[in-house]
């Protein structure tokens, strides 16, 4: 399985220090070492256009694609399995995340986008998963879209 990641050039992509450190992440409480990506590289840009609150994306910005092998463990949640998963306290979704993460229960978790609900997913991957060593990612590129959606 591929997913995309975007950010910047100055912090690892492939650590979820960023999502440990907020307040603001949707699927785990601070303290929680997970790396948030998307199945498609469009629904990469839609999820950093929402959290950075704009309509154009910074062109120092970078994307990698993210290699997860496909025997390694996975649970998925779909909109209608946790209703309030949505919901702008993210009460529900960082219950269910903080449960999944504190369990160990698999490398990854598939979630709706909140994006694109119910047509898209993102991908969590929880670092501190034993086995989170599998994962690989390609070297950081510049981002690839239409040029008046960057800024």
């Amino acid at each position: 399985m591929d997913a995309y990641r975007i950010g910047s050039r100055a912090h690892p992509l492939l650590d979820g220090a960023g999502a440990a450190g907020s307040d603001d992440a949707r699927w785990n409480s601070r303290g929680r070492y997970v790396v948030y990506a998307a199945e498609h590289s469009a629904t990469a840009l839609l999820e950093k256009a929402a959290q950075l609150n704009a309509p154009k994306i910074p062109r120092t910005l970078v994307y990698v694609r993210i290699t997860v092998p496909s025997d390694v463990s996975t649970e998925e949640v779909r909109g209608d399995d946790l209703p309030g998963w949505d919901a702008d306290d993210k009460a529900a979704s960082r219950s269910f995340g903080d449960r999944w993460y504190d369990e160990t229960r698999s490398l990854l978790l598939l979630v709706p986008s909140l994006a694109a609900p119910g047509l898209e997913r993102n991908v969590l991957i929880n670092q501190r998963h034993p086995e989170f060593a599998r994962v690989t990612m390609s070297r950081p590129e510049s981002i690839r879209c239409h040029p008046k959606l960057l800024a």
